[in-house]
C-alpha cells in the first residue's frame, strides 16, 4: 500500500502560508536551494513553534544547531530544524541572541530538546531559560570555554594527560613546540621561491626551486659518471683467428650431420685414479727383557 505522503513535497505557497499564519513574530523569511527559513523574535519562539507543530503538522524537532557571527550585536543564531511526517516537508526556524540573553526552552513541546539545548550551550555558551538540566554534555568536567565559538583557540587552553605520580588525569596549560605554531600558507606546488627543508640534498635542475624527478636524477648521475670515466676502447677484429673463421672451421662445416652427431655422442673414457695403497701397520715396540 502506497503512503499518502508525497515522496517530495514542493515549496509552492508554503512560505506565504506560514508567514501569514505567524504574523508579526516573523522578522524575515527566505527560500533558497529548496529550503524555507524563518527568522522570528526570540520572545515569540515558543508560540511560533507551537503553531507550526499543532496547526501546520510539523510534528518532529530533528535538530537544534548553533552558529556564531562575532561581528553581529546578537552574535549567535539558534536554528530549529522541523519535519512534517504527513507532508514530507522540512523548514528551519532561526532566532538570534547574545552571550547574556537566554533563549526560551522548548522542552515543553519536545522532550528531546533537552539534550539538543545542552549541546548548543556546551559548544556556544547560549543560555536556555526553562531548561532545568542545562549542563555540559560533550566536553569534560571543569572544561573552560566553548569550543565552537570563533574566538576559541584551535589548541584550546588546557591539555590533559594521565599522571603516574597522582594516579589520575591531570590538566595543564597547552605546551606546543614552536614548529607547530608557525604555518606557511604558500603552496610549494604553485612555485615557492625557496627550497623546502630536506630538498637541498636532492639534485636540482637549473633555476628550479624543487627537486628534479627520479628518472632525471638517475640520468644526471649517469652523465656525471660518464664524464669522469675514460672513454672505452673500441673493439676491432684484426685477423681471422679473432672471428673463429679459418680452415678448421671450414673442415667441421663440411662434415655430414651424422658424423657430427656421432662425434658429439662419443666421449673420451675418463681415466680412473689409481687406487691408494693401504698404509702399512706399525709393529708394536718390543718389551724390554727383565734381568736375572
Amino acid at each position: 500500500m502506497a503512503s499518502p505522503a508525497p515522496k517530495f513535497a514542493p515549496n509552492d505557497g508554503i512560505l506565504d502560508t506560514l508567514v501569514g499564519a505567524l504574523g508579526d513574530a516573523v522578522r524575515s523569511s527566505k527560500e533558497a536551494v529548496g529550503e524555507i527559513a524563518l527568522t522570528v523574535d526570540r520572545d515569540s519562539l515558543v508560540a511560533t513553534l507551537t503553531t507550526l507543530r499543532d496547526n501546520h503538522a510539523y510534528q518532529q524537532l530533528m535538530e537544534i544547531a548553533g552558529v556564531d557571527y562575532p561581528s553581529r550585536p546578537d552574535r549567535f543564531e539558534v536554528v530549529y530544524c522541523l519535519l512534517s511526517l504527513t507532508k514530507n516537508h522540512r523548514i528551519r526556524v532561526h532566532v538570534t541572541t547574545d552571550e547574556d540573553s537566554p533563549v526560551p526552552s522548548v522542552t515543553g513541546l519536545w522532550p528531546n530538546a533537552g539534550w539538543l539545548e545542552r549541546e548548543v550551550f556546551d559548544m556556544y555558551g547560549v543560555l536556555f531559560a526553562g531548561n532545568t538540566d542545562l549542563r555540559r554534555i560533550l566536553t569534560d568536567y571543569g572544561f573552560k570555554g566553548h569550543p565552537q565559538r570563533k574566538d576559541f583557540p584551535l589548541t584550546g587552553y588546557v591539555e590533559l594527560r594521565y599522571s603516574e605520580t597522582e594516579k589520575r588525569v591531570a590538566y595543564q596549560p597547552v605546551e606546543l613546540a614552536q614548529d607547530f605554531r608557525t604555518f606557511d600558507f604558500q603552496s610549494p606546488w604553485e612555485g615557492a621561491e625557496y627550497v623546502l627543508p630536506g630538498d637541498e640534498k636532492a639534485p636540482q635542475e637549473p633555476g628550479a626551486p624543487s627537486p628534479i624527478k627520479s628518472d632525471k636524477a638517475a640520468d644526471a648521475k649517469a652523465s656525471e659518471s660518464d664524464a669522469k670515466a675514460p672513454p672505452p676502447t673500441p673493439k676491432t677484429t684484426d685477423n681471422a683467428s679473432q672471428t673463429g673463421a679459418g680452415k678448421a672451421t671450414d673442415k667441421k662445416a663440411a662434415k655430414p650431420v651424422d658424423d657430427v652427431d656421432k662425434a658429439l655422442k662419443t666421449k673420451p673414457a675418463s681415466k680412473k685414479p689409481a687406487p691408494k695403497k693401504p698404509a702399512a701397520k706399525r709393529k708394536p715396540a718390543a718389551k724390554p727383557k727383565k734381568e736375572g
